[in-house]
C-alpha cells in the first residue's frame, strides 16, 4: 500500500506572518502556559490548505513549535480539524546547519513523500534530508515570514504533488 503524501505545515511566518498583516488576517490573542501570544490568521488558509490536501491525497499535519497546542488554538481559527502533530526538539541549530526541526521532520517522514512550509528552511535542510537514510522525495517551500503563505507557494505545492507517481 502506498501511504499518502504529506503536508507539513508551520505557524508563525507561514500562517502568522511576521510583517504587518494585511486586511484579511484577523488578530487573536491565545493563552498557553501562561503566555499570551498576539497571532494574525487568515480563515482562507484553513481553507486552501485542506482544498490542497484533498486534491493532491496528502495529509496535513503539525510542523510547528505550538505543536499540540496549535489544533487548540490554531486549527480552530482556520477550520482545520485536528491534525498530527510532529515532535520538536529544544530550538538549537543542528550540528550540519539544518534548522532544530529537521531531524525531527526526517524521523517523522520516512520514506513518504512531503511538502514542508516553513519560513526558516535552507539549503542545509536540504541537504541534511537528502543525505539522511530512509526519507523520500519531498519538496521545501520557503515562505517569507513578512507575509505567510500565499498563492505562489500553494502553487509550488500542488504543482510537486501532482507529478508524484
Amino acid at each position: 500500500m502506498i501511504e499518502r503524501p504529506l503536508l507539513l505545515v508551520d505557524v508563525d511566518g507561514v500562517l502568522n506572518p511576521l510583517g504587518r498583516p494585511t486586511p484579511d488576517f484577523r488578530k487573536y490573542e491565545c493563552h498557553v502556559e501562561g503566555q499570551t501570544y498576539t497571532v494574525f490568521l487568515n480563515s482562507r488558509h484553513g481553507t486552501r490548505l485542506l482544498s490542497l490536501a484533498v486534491e493532491t491525497g496528502s495529509e496535513l499535519v503539525w510542523a510547528t513549535t505550538w505543536e499540540h497546542w496549535a489544533n487548540e488554538w490554531i486549527a480552530p481559527r482556520l477550520s482545520l480539524p485536528q491534525l498530527p502533530v510532529i515532535k520538536l526538539p529544544p530550538n538549537v541549530r543542528g550540528q550540519f546547519g539544518e534548522m532544530f526541526k529537521t531531524p525531527a521532520i526526517a524521523e517523522y517522514v520516512g520514506r513518504r513523500p512531503f511538502v514542508w512550509f516553513d519560513d526558516q528552511v535552507w539549503a542545509a535542510d536540504e541537504d541534511y534530508l537528502r543525505a539522511h537514510p530512509g526519507v523520500g522525495d519531498f519538496l521545501l517551500v520557503q515562505v517569507d515570514p513578512r507575509v505567510g503563505l500565499t498563492q505562489t507557494e500553494f502553487g509550488y505545492a500542488r504543482e510537486w504533488l501532482r507529478r508524484l507517481p
